[in-house]
């Protein structure tokens, strides 16, 4: 297992570090579409069990919205992006140009507008990432989901190759705009040779 007590103090803040750095962008880029300010706090970026993340985000019965993308090139893995059902309708409220409240179920316009959103965070978050380490990552286009949280990871850690038991570098975010408070997490898997090379490009190793 590649997990985080492998990983010395340092490099663990060189990837909270680079995380605050693509999300940053990632918000910028939102707040261009929706055209209008979008304002982020400060994220929290650790590695945790699947286990927390599950408790975390609600239980496996939770009702979530998960936008995500295979990596290639230089780096592989998984990103994903993954909002509880309340943040998921803000998000369409906000997009729509809606009043808070009005969205409670997710229609066709809705779904292509959380997938547009998902999109948009995570290329831009793993765009910031090439630029800061000159390294090449190719995105795939984004898969989005809306299930239960149970049907969601059991689909990603699949995907992903994952062991169950690992932890995982987690970034919580909290975006907000006039009153409205939308909280997501971002989940950055690469492999354990994306890793290194991560960190051979920040000028960090072991």
């Amino acid at each position: 297992m590649f997990v985080s007590d492998k990983f010395t103090e340092l490099q663990i803040d060189a990837l909270r570090e680079i995380s605050n750095i693509g999300l940053g962008h990632a918000v910028t880029s939102l707040a261009e579409m929706l055209k209008g300010k979008i304002g982020m706090d400060v994220p929290h970026a650790n590695f945790i069990s699947m286990e927390e993340v599950i408790e975390i985000l609600g239980g496996y019965e939770e009702l979530v919205s998960c936008v995500s993308l295979e990596l290639d090139g230089d780096i592989q893995g998984s990103v994903f992006y993954i909002f509880n059902k309340s943040s998921t309708y803000k998000l369409v409220d906000m997009l729509m140009g809606f009043e808070g409240g009005i969205t409670n179920e997710l229609d066709d316009m809705a779904i292509s507008s959380i997938n547009e959103i998902g999109n948009i965070l995570t290329g831009s978050f793993i765009s910031a990432i090439s630029d800061f380490t000159n390294l090449k990552i190719i995105p795939s286009p984004p898969i989005f989901a809306f299930d239960m949280l149970a049907a969601i990871f059991t689909s990603l850690i699949t995907v992903s190759g994952q062991p169950e038991g690992d932890n995982v570098l987690t970034i919580k975010t909290e975006m907000y705009r006039d009153d409205r408070i939308i909280n997501g997490f971002f989940f950055l898997m690469p492999d354990p040779v994306s890793y290194e090379k991560l960190f051979f490009a920040l000028g960090i190793e072991d």
